[in-house]
């Protein structure tokens, strides 16, 4: 049996308490269907009886428990209310040195930064929300932070993006604990992915493009629905009605990258999408419109640390 405690607090993120404890119970399902003894006690803690989440739904925790008591695993909630948390030095204290006894710490979404406060996170790899990154590194510059991952292990430490990302991170946990065949049974029931790969960015670069600004909102779509076209600068810079050397220009001061490695970026994450989805490598190429299967392995590669192949037979 492993004992989780997921630390909660006033103003937390209800999914980042409520995401991971549901992986562990449906581990525990699947589990006792395959006729293997029920692997996880998990339970939510805090320092209040009562522990009112962002969403306003009040949960009712277990105390925090005695620092020398049995543990695995602890994971920390993310949130709003992880600010004032981080201000609580009983509770920085606890969780210092509930760490110290367990097997591995972990944090969802802003829950990084408790544990950056109690000095846990210092010289290690850790991930948090996209949108407090920035706030992050400027607070802990110590802390190895990378803004892109799902999620990332650092030895012990564990650490993910934003919301739902704490359910890959549990995932990922069951599976470090109990295999890959019953974390995919796990992610079945739950109708998720089992994994999105470690180094996927939070962002697709579509979204990322997006964010640039309105101004090539529908040069964008139209890649996006001609990845088999000729995407070549001088018909991208057609398209937007400007001269080529213009368009590459101002395609770069509004998006930071230029035309090609957008191109490329989003016929990338167009051929993970079709691998997953069950597409053979060729098939994939030849809807994404990439020239020849060893461009595409380098982008892929380039992109998501793995091959297309070795992809789709992990992922598909």
């Amino acid at each position: 049996m492993r004992h989780i405690e997921i630390l909660a607090f006033d103003n937390a993120q209800l999914l980042d308490i409520a995401g991971p404890l549901q992986v562990f119970t449906s581990a525990n399902e699947a589990a006792i269907e395959s006729g293997l003894p029920r692997p996880y006690e998990a339970v939510a803690v805090a320092t209040d009886a009562q522990t009112r989440t962002s969403s306003g739904l009040v949960l009712t925790t277990a105390p925090l428990s005695d620092v020398g008591g049995p543990l695995d695993t602890l994971i920390i909630a993310g949130g709003w209310g992880v600010n004032k948390a981080c201000e609580d030095q009983a509770l920085v204290e606890w969780v210092r040195r509930r760490s110290a006894s367990t097997r591995r710490t972990a944090s969802v979404c802003s829950g990084a930064f408790l544990l950056a406060e109690a000095g846990l996170l210092d010289g290690r790899r850790a991930a948090t929300h996209w949108n407090r990154c920035e706030e992050f590194s400027k607070r802990f510059p110590q802390v190895k932070l990378e803004p892109d991952p799902i999620f990332v292990r650092d030895g012990d430490l564990w650490s993910s993006a934003g919301v739902s990302a704490g359910i890959d991170l549990a995932l990922a946990l069951v599976e470090d604990d109990l295999g890959r065949k019953l974390a995919l049974s796990v992610a079945r029931e739950l109708v998720v992915f089992l994994k999105r790969p470690g180094g996927q960015a939070q962002f697709s670069s579509a979204l990322r493009l997006q964010e640039s600004g309105e101004r090539f909102d529908q040069l964008h779509a139209w890649i996006m629905s001609n990845l088999r076209a000729d995407l070549s600068l001088p018909v991208l810079a057609e398209r937007a009605n400007m001269s080529a050397r213009s368009f590459s220009r101002h395609y770069l001061k509004a998006t930071g990258r230029t035309p090609a490695r957008a191109v490329e970026d989003i016929r990338t994450e167009a051929v993970r999408r079709l691998l997953e989805e069950g597409l053979t490598v060729h098939q994939a190429r030849i809807r994404c419109g990439f020239s020849s299967e060893e461009t595409m392995r380098r982008n892929f590669l380039r992109k998501f640390g793995t091959t297309p192949q070795e992809f789709r037979d992990h992922f598909a």
